[in-house]
């Protein structure tokens, strides 16, 4: 790079490379925009200054793949434009190291198991490597364990920054959080505890859906559908005459916790039997017939057993109709090993014993054949595939337990909340418009509220403790809440005022809330902490509600759902007033990339393959929303026109283009060419229209207009003017062509700088100083005046004439250069006004003396009866 004067914008010299290459720029200009503090965001600044990006966390749990790469560029591109525009932008990146996927990597990284029953050990080292059977894995403290998550998360943490740094990524590193760090927890537990001073946050004992692999509780956004083969079982219970109704269920190992028989209200069948009662077969157990409308006459017998708990409509039965609770099933996945009391049928209890603590799968076996033996079954099971509730990170079906959890209210059970909350997303700006319709259906579509207790070992903490009675019994009803000056708090470790930790589980002292927030939970206040809420409050003032937020569709229920419900309940407000969703990336059968099915790419190897402008080509030529095929096809593409832009700028420049060339509106007299005005007024429209697509956040459509605007200007108007260039014309004509070929090159860097930092700004190193990501989006203010009358058609046209002449030379299969005698063009009117404006350039061009200008009607322009002066070593 050539040396800098201070106080002026470009170079003493010009310093442009002889062999301009790709090779080496992520890691040079990464350094310099670091030392430089390019990205910094100021905040000696106001709100309307300000562009705040609530960028997403990823995930720290593993290795990123293309699609990382393909959204976090196109948030990229908008950020540089926003910063360009003048704009400070605010643009921190947090890792969302909190959760089940941190914590399972760690299970299985370090081979070690988590028990909170085991004593923390300050000396505790983890195995070199992991034993090969996990029974033999150590168990250790919870303490433990959350220092080896944060150690592994913190090395991960480090290859996802360099990955992004290298893909340019316009990131202030200085203002970077962990989901599961100091802050995030402190702001965290401080919501909650806001949440539930306001009445938003609650405990219950209620249905959960649990997961008995992880034996945690699950969300409803949380609920994957899987299809699984099954059975229906025929079963008769028995009515007190001896007459049989028969129910047909896919669950008849949950025949000892049925509560009750449904059929809807209007199925005549069974019509006589609402209001009466039914004995279940094998145990004995009366029920009541009710009527629900959920019932569904045409799905098998019409009359469904309604057990505790089945499914998600067992619940809503089980509510609504306000049945009692016989749950058997616990948090293990297997049923009691104790005979429950409402089986008071001797008989009835014999036969539960044959199932008590046994898994599902093994309970379902013994009431089959337990069945069959009492002839209370009819005919072979029927069987067929339907749909099973999963955890969306599990890999057997999910069970409902009764729990006591924590809830947030979310409109699920409040429907002047829930159409607040829909209100909420018509404030803000969808980008694409259609993808509200996602977000409203999924808060139309709520049941419950927000379960937020998880009951794992790596996270934050709920800053709760309970007061034992005598017996030792918690008091749920009042709960012993931390002040907000000490968060965080890890009440598995640190005693609440008043108590001392001999009183630690103790009758008359306390105990600490075992479980910890939901992952979500945390990640859905990720304006919040930020941004500085409840920590700095200056600057939260000044960065929210922030301007955007970028993520993928697949988690509008999730993520963006969740903190628009926090928003509201902290803030009484949007988080954001725009939202941009990104598409899904599809591999060769156009299936959806992830790291779960095992299709994915690594972005190492693509980014050292074609270089990181190139692959942010292919990201920024993807629409927001839309579902883009990995496509190295496009890489290529990108690749070519960064060397392109390489050696056009090199060329430009050695012409002897400087900062001192670029059209002002002082000296906009020096174009006098019509050709050069032509180009001018093309440019104008680019940068009027590029600007306008950016505002809409239509990146892709910029990215293709100056792309195409890009090679007519290489391909065309510098072919054209080479000759006025190297001064064959007169100074003026050369002052003019180069004062114009400055201002293009100085708005192309400006106006590709978000796609191709990387070289736009080595470019940019050549003739100017400083960044070009600090220099304005470009504007017209220097031509504009220059332009008015300017016939934009005529370098289009004139170029049309000279691909003809081209075009006859290859025919004739000689050089380009070769000289043209004479040749004839003949085009309307209005075409041959536009080439007789640019028939000097046209002829230097093409190297002809003479051109015979013919007009005609229609509107097709033709070159013809081309003679060429053909030298002897040509012929």
């Amino acid at each position: 790079m050539a040396d800098n004067t201070l106080g002026t914008d470009t170079p003493v010299t010009i310093n442009v490379p002889t062999k301009p290459g790709l090779e080496g720029l992520e890691e040079k200009l990464t350094a310099r925009w670091e030392a430089e503090n390019t990205y910094a965001f100021d905040e000696n600044t106001t709100r309307e200054q300000v562009y705040s990006i609530d960028t997403p966390p990823p995930t720290a749990s593993g290795s990123l793949h293309v699609g990382h790469m393909f959204s976090y560029t196109q948030t990229d591109v908008l950020a540089r434009y926003k910063r360009m525009s003048g704009k400070n932008v605010f643009y921190p990146l947090g890792w969302d190291d909190n959760g089940l996927p941190t914590e399972r990597r760690v299970q299985n990284y370090y081979g070690v198991l988590c028990d909170p029953a085991v004593a923390y050990d300050p000396d505790f080292t983890a195995p070199e490597k992991p034993a090969k059977n996990q029974r033999d894995w150590p168990r250790i403290s919870r303490g433990n364990f959350i220092e080896l998550c944060e150690e592994l998360a913190t090395e991960d943490e480090k290859v996802f920054e360099k990955l992004f740094t290298t893909l340019g990524l316009s990131v202030d590193w200085s203002r970077t959080y962990r989901t599961i760090d100091a802050h995030s927890r402190k702001v965290s537990q401080l919501a909650f505890l806001k949440d539930l001073e306001a009445g938003n946050a609650y405990m219950a004992e209620a249905p959960t859906m649990w997961d008995i692999t992880f034996r945690t509780a699950v969300a409803q956004a949380e609920l994957e559908d899987k299809e699984r083969e099954g059975a229906y079982h025929r079963i008769s219970f028995h009515r007190p005459n001896g007459e049989k109704v028969w129910i047909e269920t896919t669950r008849p190992e949950l025949l000892p916790a049925c509560v009750a028989l449904v059929a809807h209200p209007d199925d005549e069948r069974y019509q006589p039997l609402f209001g009466t009662t039914v004995t279940s077969p094998l145990f004995g157990v009366e029920v009541e017939v009710k009527a629900h409308p959920l019932a569904q006459p045409d799905k098998g017998a019409g009359i469904a057993m309604v057990c505790t708990f089945g499914d998600t409509t067992d619940v809503t039965w089980w509510r609504e109709l306000q049945l009692e609770t016989r749950a058997l099933i616990g948090r293990d996945g297997r049923f009691s090993s104790e005979t429950p009391e409402w089986i008071a049928d001797e008989a009835g209890r014999t036969r539960y014993e044959r199932m008590a603590g046994a898994t599902v799968f093994s309970a379902q076996k013994a009431v089959v054949e337990m069945l069959v033996e009492e002839n209370e079954m009819e005919g072979e099971p029927k069987k067929i595939t339907h749909p099973v509730k999963f955890y969306e990170k599990g890999d057997k079906p999910l069970e409902i337990v009764a729990s006591r959890q924590w809830y947030i209210r979310n409109g699920g059970r409040d429907a002047d909340r829930r159409e607040k909350l829909i209100e909420r997303g018509r404030e803000m700006v969808w980008h694409p418009t259609f993808m509200r319709s996602r977000y409203e259906n999924w808060v139309e579509g709520l049941n419950g509220d927000w379960l937020i207790s998880r009951q794992r070992f790596f996270g934050v903490p709920f800053p709760v403790w309970y007061a034992l009675d005598a017996e030792g019994e918690p008091d749920y009803e009042n709960p012993i809440l931390p002040d907000a000056a000490n968060l965080p708090v890890d009440p598995a470790s640190e005693v609440p005022a008043g108590y001392t930790e001999d009183q630690r589980g103790v009758p008359g002292g306390f105990v600490a809330d075992p479980d910890v927030l939901d992952t979500w939970a945390t990640s859905s206040l990720t304006p919040q902490i930020a941004t500085g809420w409840g920590v700095n409050e200056d600057l939260h003032t000044k960065t929210f509600p922030m301007d955007l937020r970028p993520q993928g569709h697949d988690i509008i229920r999730t993520w963006l759902f969740s903190t628009v419900v926090r928003a509201e309940t902290l803030a009484g407000s949007v988080p954001w007033h725009n939202t941009a969703l990104s598409g899904w990336i599809l591999d060769p059968d156009r299936k959806k990339m992830s790291k779960s099915k095992g299709n994915v790419v690594v972005p190492n190897e693509v980014l050292k393959k074609y270089g990181s402008d190139a692959v942010r080509y292919w990201a920024a030529s993807a629409r927001l929303g839309a579902d883009t095929a990995y496509d190295e096809g496009q890489m290529k593409i990108g690749r070519r026109l960064a060397i392109k832009l390489l050696n056009a700028s090199k060329f430009v420049l050695n012409l002897g283009a400087t900062q001192d060339s670029i059209l002002t509106a002082d000296s906009a007299a020096k174009v006098t060419n019509e050709l050069d005005r032509s180009l001018l007024a093309r440019l104008e429209a680019l940068v009027e229209e590029a600007t306008t697509a950016f505002e809409n956040y239509e990146y892709a459509k910029v990215l293709q207009i100056t792309e195409t605007f890009f090679w007519s200007f290489t391909d065309d108007y510098v072919e054209l003017i080479k000759d006025r260039a190297y001064g064959a014309h007169g100074e003026a004509e050369q002052a003019s062509v180069l004062a114009t070929l400055a201002t293009t090159l100085d708005a192309l860097l400006r106006l590709f700088a978000p796609f191709m930092p990387f070289t736009t700004d080595e470019v940019w190193s050549w003739w100017r100083a400083g960044s070009v990501h600090r220099a304005s989006w470009p504007t017209t203010e220097g031509y504009a005046a220059l332009t008015e009358g300017a016939d934009a058609e005529i370098l289009r046209t004139v170029a049309e004439a000279l691909g003809g002449l081209r075009k006859s030379k290859s025919e004739a299969k000689v050089k380009q250069r070769t000289k043209v005698k004479v040749a004839t063009i003949t085009a309307p009117a209005d075409a041959i006004a536009r080439i007789k404006a640019g028939e000097s350039d046209l002829k230097a061009a093409g190297n002809v003396t003479e051109l015979v200008l013919v007009e005609a009607d229609g509107t097709e322009l033709t070159v013809s009866d081309v003679e060429l002066v053909v030298e002897p070593e040509e012929a």
